[in-house]
């Protein structure tokens, strides 16, 4: 089998590993393209290779790139969410997808929890204190100021209780803190993590964090019913997607003060329009840019990760692997 590989495989020994599974693979990286592949040069492309299966990461895998090659063997996906391909139609013509679910994981949950402590240590604003030459002769002006708290001894609480939330949550037991986690779909052996409603979640902890996919359930389930709940002093952080969050009752629970403060990475629309600028700008509110899945090493784990499931999938006949996002074209005959 022909493989068109346009996710980025930059670790050596995963891309060596992947040539061994199958007969050609065939590397055009998107980041040499600038940009992820439009859909007409990922037919191109396809068509050029006389490829046969494709492992992508951020390419648009239009119905109109599936109809155009309906003989793939399978399409992999290197993305938690596999957001960019139209299911609908890869199902409907039989072609497997494949994700790679907590790729990013360790990256999200250690992004997470610096965050935290940044904004509960007051670490921006003295930073700029201190650049803004303020530091007086023999003062104490900083050490009163921007005192800030510990995350030690905190209840912090996850709203889905996936890869991200159980990371987070093996990294802060030993600060320690109180895990309270919300997730209908999962119950954890751990009997640390107190597994309870939105409701009380929200109100008991001081730490809150959203680790939800966007489905139709999800869709402004966190509204002002939850947030309101918040104490004065919580912080809410959003790693996951915005969406999942109502934004109108976010934003006026930040700007009345009706909580510590925010930690945002993901937005209604990226890049910000002015409603997400307003959140922002705001000094109570840390965001970055839709960064915290963003290390190198996401790229070696999500490489890896696919390989595995290629193996198991065609070389062990191992159908049941989590990472087969389709599982509907079991019941339609795989070429092998």
């Amino acid at each position: 089998m022909k493989v068109l590989l346009t996710a980025p495989y930059e670790n050596e020994r995963a891309l060596i590993e992947l040539e061994g599974l199958f007969d050609e693979i065939v590397y055009r990286p998107w980041k040499e393209n600038g940009r992820a592949y439009n859909p007409d040069e990922l037919n191109t492309l396809l068509k050029e290779t006389g490829a046969e299966a494709l492992i992508s990461e951020h390419d648009e895998i239009t119905a109109a790139v599936l109809r155009a090659n309906p003989a793939l063997q399978f399409v992999g996906i290197c993305r938690g969410t596999p957001s960019n391909i139209d299911l609908k139609v890869a199902t409907e013509l039989g072609i497997p997808v494949f994700n790679t679910p907590a790729r990013n994981a360790q990256a999200v949950a250690e992004m997470f929890i610096a965050n935290v402590i940044t904004l509960m240590r007051n670490t921006l604003p003295a930073i700029d204190w201190l650049e803004g030459k303020n530091w007086g002769e023999g003062a104490h002006t900083s050490y009163l100021e921007f005192k800030g708290n510990e995350l030690a001894g905190k209840k912090v609480g996850m709203v889905g209780f996936g890869a991200v939330g159980q990371h987070i949550a093996r990294m802060l037991v030993s600060f320690p803190c109180e895990i309270y986690y919300f997730d209908p779909y999962h119950t954890d052996p751990n009997a640390e993590f107190k597994k309870v409603e939105l409701e009380e979640l929200f109100s008991v902890c001081d730490v809150v964090g959203v680790h939800l996919p966007v489905t139709a359930e999800t869709i402004g389930m966190i509204n002002k019913r939850y947030l309101s709940l918040l104490k004065k002093d919580a912080i809410f952080v959003n790693t996951a997607r915005a969406t999942v969050v109502k934004r109108e009752d976010l934003l006026y629970c930040i700007e009345n003060s009706q909580i510590r403060g925010a930690i945002l990475d993901v937005f209604y629309h990226e890049p910000p329009d002015e409603i997400d600028y307003k959140m922002i700008l705001n000094k109570n509110v840390l965001a970055t840019p839709h960064i915290a899945g963003a290390t190198h090493e996401v790229e070696d784990h999500h490489a890896f990760i696919m390989n595995n499931s290629l193996r198991e999938f065609f070389h062990k006949g191992n159908t049941s692997i989590k990472q087969l996002v389709n599982k509907a074209i079991l019941e339609k005959p795989i070429i092998s």
